[in-house]
Order: C-alpha cells, then sequence, then structure tokens
C-alpha cells in the first residue's frame, strides 16, 4: 500500500466531511427518541473505551490497530506495524502524524465528525437522527450538525448488550465524505470505563525528532 493511501485512511478520522445524503425511510418518533435517549445515556455513562479496530475504505483496503477513547475529547488510533500513522485527539485538537514524511495535521475536534463520540455533553436530540436497522437489537444512529455541514456525517453502530454502559455497546461506524467515499471502522473486544492515563495521549512530534513513536 502507497504513502499516499495510508494518509488517505487515516486523514478521513479528523478533515471535516461534506454531507452525503442517505435516502432512508423515517423512524417512528417515539421510537426514535427512546433510541436516541439510550444513545446519549451510553455516551455519558462511557468515560473510557479500548478497543481493536479495522478500518475499511470504499476500495477494500483494510487497515487494523488498537483504539483509546477518553471522554472528553482525547481519542488516539494506534495503527497496525508497519504503518508510520497515528491520530491522536489530546481533549482539543485532532491529529495526523505521518511518520514517514515527517508532516503533522490537525484540527479542532468539534469540527471533526468524531466530534459527536467524543463530547457526550452534546445534546444529539439536535442534531442526530435513529436509521432504520431492521435489527430491534441493533441500533444506528447518524450524526450531522445542521448548521455545520462541512463538518461532516458520522453513522454510528450500537448492539444491545447488558454488560455494557447503559445497556449498549459501540460495535463501530461509517462516515462519508464530500466524494462519497465510505470509510467504515469494526470494532472489536471492547473494554469499557478501564483505567486510561493521559499519557496515552501524548505523541512525538517528527518535525522535531528523529526517534519515531
Amino acid at each position: 500500500m502507497t504513502k499516499t493511501n495510508l494518509t488517505r485512511l487515516a486523514a478521513w478520522t479528523l478533515t471535516p466531511l461534506a454531507s452525503a445524503g442517505l435516502v432512508l425511510a423515517a423512524p417512528a418518533i417515539a421510537q426514535s427518541a427512546s433510541a436516541l435517549s439510550m444513545v446519549q445515556a451510553h455516551l455519558k455513562a462511557t468515560s473510557t473505551m479500548t478497543a481493536d479496530f479495522v478500518q475499511t475504505d470504499r476500495n477494500g483496503q483494510r487497515l487494523s490497530g488498537r483504539l483509546i477513547l477518553k471522554r472528553p475529547g482525547k481519542i488516539r488510533f494506534q495503527y497496525q506495524k508497519g504503518v508510520p500513522m497515528l491520530i491522536v485527539g489530546d481533549g482539543s485538537r485532532l491529529t495526523v502524524i505521518d511518520y514517514e514524511v515527517r508532516q503533522v495535521q490537525s484540527w479542532p475536534v468539534k469540527n471533526s465528525p468524531l466530534g459527536a463520540l467524543l463530547d457526550p455533553d452534546r445534546d444529539l436530540a439536535k442534531y442526530a437522527r435513529m436509521l432504520p436497522t431492521g435489527n430491534k437489537d441493533v441500533l444506528s444512529v447518524e450524526v450531522k450538525d445542521p448548521d455545520r455541514p462541512e463538518y461532516g456525517t458520522i453513522t454510528m453502530v450500537f448492539v444491545r448488550d447488558g454488560s455494557a454502559p447503559a445497556g449498549l455497546r459501540l460495535r463501530g461506524w461509517v462516515a462519508l465524505d464530500s466524494q462519497n467515499n465510505r470509510t467504515r471502522i469494526d470494532l472489536s473486544n471492547q473494554r469499557f470505563n478501564v483505567a486510561v492515563a493521559d499519557s496515552a495521549f501524548r505523541w512525538t512530534d517528527p518535525r522535531t525528532s528523529r526517534r519515531g513513536r
């Protein structure tokens, strides 16, 4: 896989995306409100999460790695060995680090599709809607800011799990960019509310150091 492809695969996570429309049936209002409340409760009840992830782009190219999340605003995508990329959210900004070419790009967390996942205090009712799944044990929520469509669209998928916070487990999400490029994240081995040190969200700047990650 070329460096250009690696950069494109990784950078979707924080580059502001243009909204991509989906044709979907309108959910029942009462059921939608109840399900959205469950999702909000899960986000508020989850202070940390660790998981393995598999990232797949529209061409079927896949990368794997380890995800560490700590709300509010902190996240780390540690890619598989041999992938010289790192994505870190430090609480205020999301940063893509390319260690191969010593390049760093950064955006405010709130301008990223991941902002909805990382801020448990956001009122989902203002910018999210439940999507039909055909399975009562699977909840899908599409999130976008109607006032800031350039920030993008993320669709998070949860499964009912009595052992997870508020009875839901985040299974993954899908992001769409302005060219209708679809990137999917699948999670496994999730652990919730475990101890996570803030040092997990530090990174070495390749522009000032030759030591790598």
